[in-house]
């Protein structure tokens, strides 16, 4: 019936709605010098993002370990990304959430957290910086 239709076409509407809402969060993956920019959905699990670090590093999800930057918590790779509060609130595209990564070593056992700190730009060249405002007196 006409009704019945009505009634599927809402529930798809309704799924695909849900789907579609699902929200980018981006993430700058750091170890040691290395920098790493990449997005992903809230619902992205770890293991998932693991197969994106392959597809760039070359280095297989079994033998990376991600965690958060003060490498306090170890991410679950069945965990999705959302568990761990990285979200399209907390990780946007001009404030990135930062992700701690280490490989494993050829003895089996992860590398320790080392992360180079990032530069901070050099100071402005005197003729770069704004001027101040000439006051002139009037007589």
């Amino acid at each position: 019936t006409i009704v019945q239709a009505l009634f599927l076409l809402l529930s798809c509407l309704v799924i695909y709605l849900r789907i579609s809402n699902v929200m980018d969060v981006f993430l700058m993956l750091r170890r040691k010098k290395t920098t790493i920019f990449t997005d992903a959905k809230e619902t992205t699990t770890v293991r998932e993002l693991k197969k994106i670090i392959q597809g760039i590093t070359k280095v297989e999800p079994e033998n990376q370990q991600l965690m958060n930057e003060r490498g306090t918590e170890v991410f679950d790779d069945d965990k999705q990304l959302s568990d761990y509060n990285l979200s399209a609130q907390t990780a946007r595209a001009q404030s990135p959430a930062t992700v701690a990564l280490v490989f494993r070593q050829g003895n089996g056992e992860f590398e320790s957290l080392d992360i180079t700190p990032l530069s901070s730009p050099p100071e402005l060249p005197e003729v770069m910086k704004p001027q101040e405002p000439q006051v002139h007196e009037l007589n």
